[in-house]
């Protein structure tokens, strides 16, 4: 059995029984795109009319329940610093009451929800921090994807990918808002924000689809001889 975090093993170990000397772990793999800051911030600043020196929060993903929208509001609107603009990537039926939810909490103008983009990757490339409190995942690869893309990465533990993050990177729950704290003292420490954003896109260098391949037909070919 190949699993993609320890997460998953775990479960299934405790869900089946099954013999852990069964169970291989190899990790999702993402292609490494270049980066090209100017482009994305003009393209998406004619769109969105972004300001500079902002913020950008970024959460990228479908099904907002699962995948904590609310939570992600809450903690936007937690937040001290003011110069934030959070941008909300996806698709759910009920997009509506979301957008409900960020009127409620005076957020509405912070807040913009995009719907579904074929663009993903401008707004990981404009984008400071992403920020993905979701309820349960097995390995999002949008993690990679963002850190590729010179993000800073908060996720739950509940997440498969928060096993390639440091502890300050990752969420009890969806309702651990002391990542708000967390957050606002790295916005106000520009130096330590940029050396993990760049220490992000080269840790994600690491998960490329080579890897991912060759450790996968590794483990069929240890079976099948």
């Amino acid at each position: 059995i190949i699993v993609n975090s320890v997460l998953i093993k775990n479960q299934i170990i405790e869900s089946y029984g099954t013999d852990p000397a069964k169970i291989r772990l190899v990790r999702n793999g993402i292609k490494i795109k270049k980066l090209n800051s100017n482009q994305s911030y003009e393209k998406l600043s004619n769109e969105f009319s972004l300001m500079p020196n902002q913020t950008y929060i970024l959460y990228v993903g479908s099904g907002f329940q699962r995948k904590g929208v609310n939570e992600f509001l809450q903690i936007i609107s937690k937040l001290d610093s003011k110069n934030i603009k959070a941008f909300i990537v996806g698709k759910d039926k009920r997009i509506n009451d979301y957008i409900h939810i960020a009127k409620n909490l005076g957020i509405e103008d912070k807040v913009i929800f995009t719907g579904p983009r074929e663009d993903v990757d401008d707004f990981y490339t404009i984008s400071d921090i992403f920020l993905f409190p979701t309820h349960y995942e097995p390995f999002s690869n949008v993690i990679l994807e963002a850190m590729s893309f010179e993000n800073v990465i908060y996720t739950t533990k509940q997440n498969g990918a928060s096993e390639i993050l440091g502890n300050e990177f990752i969420m009890k729950n969806p309702k651990d808002f002391s990542i708000v704290d967390r957050i606002d003292k790295l916005l106000k420490n520009t130096k330590k924000l940029n050396e993990i954003q760049l220490k992000n896109r080269i840790e994600s260098k690491k998960f490329s689809i080579d890897k991912n391949l060759v450790n996968t037909l590794k483990v069929i070919n240890e079976v099948i001889n």
